[in-house]
């Protein structure tokens, strides 16, 4: 069977670009693949996390998943750090990956920016894991956004290498799941960068932790242009560009509607920003407020989460050990 795997960082509760570029995507997912998604906590720590903070947000991640309808009866849901295999092929790989493919990937100059000499060993070497928690489940694909097909064109590169090098066909070329239209979510306040957590303005983002009262404060604080709202789709980047504010809460309104911002466009091109915001407004806290109540009362519950991930846990493990094992007998390491 098809298998899916993605993972997303535990840093203090989703974002509506989290959501719409990535998680409601998994939910569909289920009907056609077996999926596992992960809590990656090794990947958070390639930056300082508050221990404490860290434990917190991998729960609230975990009932965030089980809120937006992850079906933990036939999928998983995993925190990466209880199953150890994760970092034991991320070191095999480490010795398969060759440096000038570790140079070229773009998200350790984001993060590291201009002081990479100060940036952690794991962070360089944050792909690499990335390409273990692929391979370890031996996935057939990855839902990725435009954004980050490099991640998973790297974990194929080193799959490719490790049956090269090894003289095996042992792990697959794993395929991109590219998303569809507005997986790129903006952030509220500059419509040129995308939506995020660590941005320091909480105003730039709703999280799904917000209520109705903070996310209609923030739509309607939300970036606009003076013009009326557009009444027609974008004809080229470079209209999209003389206005990515509008674009970006029309491709809101898109996603959290399941329908195009052509539709947008008709319905409601033309009309001052402030009534489409209150539009926007409605359409958001319906959307999000079941999702947001049902994550509370599961966080609430911390022994009832702890034991999807007891269980997804022991799951993975047990798909994981056999092929650590073949990994490991291949390269050649002794077991007694």
């Amino acid at each position: 069977m098809k298998r899916i795997f993605s993972g997303i960082q535990p840093s203090g509760g989703f974002t509506l670009g989290n959501y719409l570029g990535a998680v409601k995507n998994w939910v569909a997912l289920q009907k056609d693949y077996e999926c596992i998604y992960c809590i990656v906590d090794l990947h958070a720590i390639t930056q300082w996390q508050d221990p404490q903070e860290l434990r917190a947000n991998s729960r609230l991640g975990a009932a965030t998943l089980m809120a937006v309808g992850i079906d933990t009866r036939k999928h998983i849901i995993l925190l990466q750090s209880l199953v150890p295999h994760h970092a034991q092929l991320a070191w095999v790989f480490n010795c398969v990956a060759r440096v000038g493919w570790m140079n070229r990937m773009t998200q350790f100059k984001d993060k590291a920016g201009k002081d990479r000499e100060s940036a952690s060993l794991g962070l360089y070497a944050y792909p690499s894991l990335m390409a273990a928690d692929i391979l370890l489940y031996k996935a057939t694909h990855v839902p990725v956004g435009e954004d980050q097909k490099q991640h998973v064109e790297l974990t194929r590169d080193i799959a490719q290498k490790f049956n090269h090098d090894y003289k095996v066909d042992f792990f697959p070329l794993t395929e991109p799941l590219i998303y569809g239209e507005a997986t790129r979510v903006m952030s509220l306040r500059d419509g040129t960068k995308k939506m995020s957590k660590s941005d320091a303005s909480d105003y730039s983002r709703i999280n799904l932790t917000d209520d109705a009262d903070t996310i209609a404060d923030k739509i309607k604080k939300a970036k606009t242009d003076p013009h009326p709202l557009p009444d027609a789709p974008p004809a080229s980047d470079k209209a999209r560009a003389a206005r990515p504010e509008a674009y970006n809460l029309m491709g809101i309104y898109a996603a959290l509607a399941e329908t195009t911002i052509d539709a947008v466009a008709k319905e409601h091109g033309g009309k001052q920003f402030s009534a489409f915001k209150n539009a926007l407004t409605e359409l958001t806290v319906a959307k999000l407020g079941p999702v947001t109540a049902e994550m509370r009362r599961l966080n609430a519950d911390p022994g009832a989460v702890d034991a999807v991930l007891r269980e997804g846990a022991e799951r993975c493990r047990t798909m994981a050990e056999p092929v650590l094992e073949e990994v490991y007998r291949i390269v050649g390491f002794l077991k007694p």
